[in-house]
């Protein structure tokens, strides 16, 4: 919860005095969300109880644990796509809750039908900037666990300032974890990767787990991200970062 009048306006929402929206510079870039037929069917069947709708964000009492039914450690993924990280880690983990940030609708409802297949209930999905949203609707201390694998590289030299993990948000991230939770990545972008190690080893509050990269995580199912990758011969580059 916040005070009354000190939230900013959610990205893609603010406008100019003549009615045009601000343009941001944010870390994705949004695709085609038309559903296919199977796709609209699923998101009529499961939007109301497992996704947030994008308004729900404007109620300064905004409280992840309203939208679970209850309060249990929360876990966040950022970019859960088609929901194959998200889907099999949360079957995993039933007595957490799992906020699942993606923006692109089509993911969404692949989400829900595969939720619905594993018969998982403890996962939600949200829409809007995950950057944003950590910063202005999550309390210090309430993140069990960050989970973001394969974010968008960004190869471009102009596009480097819409990588993810920044200074900026390393600091937000560092005050919304627990003591001792983790930051788990991944990337198959060997660049991203060494700017993630880089990046999250300079805040002071983020304490690397391992001597460099981690092993590759157990629990973590090989998605198409991944498969991508590893047919294109590049390596597959785990983080893992504590909270001190």
């Amino acid at each position: 919860m916040q005070e009354q009048g000190i939230r900013p306006a959610r990205p893609h929402t603010e406008r100019t005095e003549d009615g045009r929206r601000v343009r941001e510079v944010l870390t994705y870039s949004c695709r085609q969300r038309r559903l296919s037929g199977r796709q609209s069917e699923i998101w009529e069947k499961h939007a109301a109880e497992w996704w947030i709708p994008d308004a729900a964000a404007d109620d300064l009492a905004f409280d992840p644990a309203d939208w679970f039914g209850g309060t249990a450690p929360l876990i966040v993924e950022i970019g859960s796509g088609i929901g194959e990280a998200a889907s099999a880690l949360a079957e995993k983990r039933p007595e957490a809750n799992v906020l699942a940030f993606e923006v692109w609708r089509p993911g969404v409802a692949e989400t829900f039908a595969r939720l619905e297949r594993r018969g998982v209930s403890n996962v939600r999905l949200i829409s809007i900037d995950a950057v944003w949203s950590i910063e202005h609707l999550l309390a210090p201390g309430t993140l069990s666990e960050l989970w973001t694998f394969f974010p968008d590289p960004w190869p471009k030299t102009r596009h480097l300032r819409r990588r993810l993990v920044t200074p900026h948000f390393a600091r937000v991230v560092s005050t919304r974890l627990q003591q001792g939770a983790l930051w788990r990545l991944a990337t198959d972008a060997t660049g991203y990767a060494t700017q993630m190690e880089q990046v999250l080893s300079a805040e002071p509050r983020l304490s690397n787990v391992y001597d460099g990269p981690a092993p590759r995580w157990a629990d973590r199912p090989l998605t198409r991200f991944e498969r991508r990758g590893v047919r294109a011969g590049r390596p597959i580059t785990d983080l893992a970062f504590a909270r001190v």
